[in-house]
């Protein structure tokens, strides 16, 4: 079936008497439309326009093709740290396991506000062995970095996190801990 073929028969179901159907195609043809546009949405990571790059790259977030993740981990080089930090929401909202290793790699980013968005990332992803490369942030001056570190410990739920975070409940910077005491909440008991 081509993907007109698929749009036309998604539409005809906008009209359909049960809404779970019509709710399901409503979101598939979101979704077809959104592939569609990749060849625009890449088109558009080429500009010179700062602008259209990162609405690009925010554009790649719904489209439901491995396609996007070459084009999103190759603007992890980018010299532009908005770009870069973009490209790191954006991989950590999708979560792809194979992204995983480029996205560790900007925890050590020139740019404090890349580090941040990394530490944000990382805690969609429920891996445990993140936890030592987000506790070892635990101690920067950066306040932001610790509370991301802090909120996406909690996310990835190690009960090894539980001692470091607790560190962090008398930490001079409410925001800190605000974050510490939220991630406590959600790790799991040990033993």
């Amino acid at each position: 079936m081509t993907l007109e073929q698929r749009r036309s028969l998604l539409i005809e179901l906008l009209g359909d008497p049960e809404e779970s159907v019509r709710a399901a195609a409503a979101a598939a043809l979101e979704r077809l439309e959104a592939f569609q546009d990749l060849a625009q949405v890449i088109s558009d990571l080429k500009s010179d326009k700062r602008g259209q790059r990162v609405k690009a790259i925010y554009a790649m977030e719904n489209i439901q093709s491995a396609e996007v993740f070459p084009h999103l981990i190759n603007l992890l080089k980018d010299p532009d740290a908005d770009i870069r930090g973009a490209a790191i929401q954006v991989l950590g909202a999708k979560a792809h396991p194979k992204s995983l290793n480029s996205l560790v790699k900007h925890l050590k980013d020139p740019s404090p506000a890349v580090r941040v968005h990394t530490a944000e990332a990382l805690g969609h992803f429920s891996d445990v062995r993140l936890a030592p490369y987000l506790i070892s942030l635990l101690d920067a001056d950066d306040e932001q970095l610790v509370a991301s570190a802090a909120r996406s410990l909690g996310s990835i739920g190690s009960a090894d996190s539980a001692v470091p975070l607790g560190k962090l409940v008398k930490d001079s910077r409410a925001t800190v801990r605000v974050a510490a005491v939220e991630a406590l909440s959600k790790l799991p008991l040990k033993g």
